[in-house]
């Protein structure tokens, strides 16, 4: 007789209750080695030190852990705490302490260069509402709009917002004797999963925000997206951070129901290479093939 869902226990995707497939493999805990070895692959060619949690879903929503490589060493955030800055100032418009139309002033001592648009602008003087600011903090890594976000929230702000959920170690910097200034600190590995994951699940701001963040988090860097077509782009959010030696990536990927089907967050560390930003940093080269394969992964899962 030829094997049929019924006739094995299994469901229509043709998995049975333990989680076998037809073959009485699990593909969940062959996506983990799947994973698991392209992890250790790129990271072996890549070189550096590298610092990661990756999650995958299971059947029941709880998340395994696929991934655990020094995890809680506490690392340079980079631009990745873009992310925990955007949080604390939509917890404050969540209270109805800001307002997300509300404006700043984009002066020129304010303006900040590296990443971002508002530097290139040659003059300033423009009014941004809070919307503008998290858009060009989130999407393009806006090195100024962490400035103008200190304006309404303060780095101790900040630090209080995150100190409050538990993390101990996600931390802005705040400047010597302006705490409207602030360097965006440090993070670990599964901190930065954790902010992700709260995200995810709308326990760090509201609904409303949680939409707003999400949204944003599709631009800026290919890093996991290169080799993405649009469509798998937009299941994909991602936070890039670079500084120095530092190449970071954070973000989930998203199943077929909108759930989050992993999480992940990659920090790396790679002297010799910290004068290039581009897509051939070894580092970020790693970045996009293990996006490849993590995606692919989530598809097999359904």
């Amino acid at each position: 007789m030829i094997a049929t869902p019924e006739s094995t226990g299994a469901d229509s995707t043709g998995v049975d209750s333990t989680g076998a497939d037809s073959t009485g493999v699990d593909p969940l805990a062959r996506a983990c080695r799947q994973i698991r070895r392209a992890y250790q692959r790129e990271t072996t060619r890549a070189g550096g030190t590298w610092n990661a949690l990756v999650t995958l879903a299971d059947r029941d929503g709880s998340h395994r852990v696929v991934i655990e490589d020094k995890a809680d060493d506490v690392v340079p955030a980079a631009s990745v705490n873009k992310l925990a800055v955007a949080c604390a100032v939509l917890h404050k418009i969540d209270r109805g302490a800001l307002r997300l139309d509300q404006t700043v002033e984009l002066t020129p001592e304010i303006v900040l260069h590296g990443d971002g648009i508002y530097h290139l602008q040659t003059v300033w003087g423009d009014r941004l509402t809070l919307a503008n600011v998290l858009t060009a903090m989130l999407m393009l890594s806006d090195n100024t709009a962490v400035r103008l976000c200190g304006l309404v929230c303060t780095g101790p702000e900040v630090n209080e917002y995150l100190a409050a959920r538990d993390f101990r170690h996600t931390r802005v910097q705040p400047a010597p004797g302006n705490p409207h200034r602030m360097f965006l600190g440090t993070t670990t590995a599964r901190e930065a999963h954790r902010l992700l994951r709260m995200l995810v699940a709308g326990t760090l701001i509201s609904p409303a925000a949680t939409r707003f963040v999400l949204s944003l988090l599709h631009g800026f860097s290919d890093g996991v997206r290169r080799t993405m077509s649009s469509d798998e782009r937009l299941r994909t959010a991602s936070k890039y951070g670079a500084d120095d030696d530092w190449r970071h990536e954070v973000g989930v990927m998203f199943g077929d129901d909108s759930s989050a089907a992993l999480i992940f967050s990659f920090f790396g560390d790679l002297p010799g290479h910290g004068h290039n930003f581009g897509a051939t940093n070894p580092l970020v080269e790693a970045h996009a093939r293990l996006g490849r394969l993590l995606l692919d992964e989530v598809g097999r899962q359904g």
